[in-house]
């Protein structure tokens, strides 16, 4: 039995304040209100203390604005790679024209490569937002990868949650209505596929969940689980490591900006997240044993690594249609 360990890749979806404050419908986030000059530095320090790279999945309009072109800077500036994440972080790409994508991906893709000095090649729709011509316009435009399936049942439940501490309208309700995904998400598959399009295939990198239950494992969620206990979170974390070694899925971890911030950063905006009654060292802290879980069971790599590795190893990846996954 080969020694070697199997890949896997860690990505960050840098959702800035007025993001999540948008996406909640709270009052002021036209304004862009930010916290990346401070929570950047925060997770650099962090990845570089654990020896990782990983890929930032940035918003377009957060590239756009000067006061946050310092840190946004410092990603590529310390040896990680940027993603796109939409211009406008609405988590309603699937209801866009080709003609709107294709205006979105661009400004996001320009405005990111001028504040970071890099072209993004992987995409990352927001609240898992895909469509099959979100899919066609990638693959017109270069991309290498997408990571916007998140293969679990619980979709429906978290946005559940979120409509039930929002502010939102019976019309910004239903702009929303595929937030998370739909239940029959959890039908898709864990391990990469290639997802053909119009105009050639893309690398699909779902987010892992739990092999056969498909419960979600991203860090946002062992957060809330070690507010009851960390122990209990950190076993709940090695289960699934296990589970995806032995049934050969390919890890492909989810953080968000929150997870490295807590009650005493002073942001109550954001206070409706779970597990930001924590203080920042706790969640540091727990994000250590994380990190240093992956590093010792896996060779980490950023998505476009993982996705070059992908086309590369011997076996073929399997190719995919979007109605095989459920795709609208």
């Amino acid at each position: 039995m080969s020694n070697r360990k199997p890949l896997a890749s860690l990505s960050l979806d840098l959702d800035n304040q007025w993001s999540y404050m948008k996406t909640h419908g709270d009052e002021g986030w036209e304004t862009f209100p930010t916290y990346l000059p401070l929570l950047i530095p925060r997770v650099l320090d962090l990845l570089d203390e654990q020896r990782l790279r990983i890929t930032f999945f940035i918003v377009g309009q957060d590239a756009a604005l000067q006061k946050n072109h310092a840190a946004l800077r410092m990603i590529t500036d310390r040896g990680h790679d940027v993603g796109n994440h939409s211009f406008r972080h609405e988590p309603w790409l699937h209801l866009y024209s080709e003609d709107e994508l294709d205006s979105e991906i661009a400004s996001a893709e320009k405005h990111i490569e001028l504040a970071t000095g890099q072209r993004t090649n992987c995409f990352r729709g927001p609240g898992f937002s895909l469509s099959r011509t979100v899919l066609k316009v990638l693959a017109q435009r270069g991309y290498v990868c997408d990571a916007s399936t998140f293969p679990t049942f619980m979709g429906p439940l978290a946005r559940m949650y979120y409509f039930m501490t929002s502010k939102l309208s019976k019309e910004e309700l239903e702009q929303r209505d595929q937030l998370f995904g739909k239940m029959q998400d959890g039908l898709r598959p864990l391990k990469p596929y290639r997802l053909q399009t119009e105009v050639g295939d893309l690398m699909e990198i779902p987010v892992t969940t739990m092999p056969w239950f498909k419960i979600p494992i991203h860090v946002s969620y062992l957060l809330y689980l070690s507010v009851y206990s960390p122990w209990i979170a950190m076993l709940y974390f090695r289960i699934a490591l296990f589970m995806c070694r032995i049934t050969g899925v390919q890890l492909s971890l989810l953080l968000h900006p929150l997870d490295f911030m807590g009650c005493d950063d002073n942001i109550p905006e954001m206070s409706f997240f779970p597990a930001m009654n924590l203080p920042v060292e706790r969640k540091l802290k727990f994000m250590r044993k994380i990190f240093q879980l992956l590093n010792k069971n896996f060779t980490m790599l950023t998505m476009e690594e993982h996705a070059k590795a992908l086309r590369q190893q011997p076996k073929p990846v399997p190719l995919r249609t979007p109605a095989a996954i459920s795709l609208p």
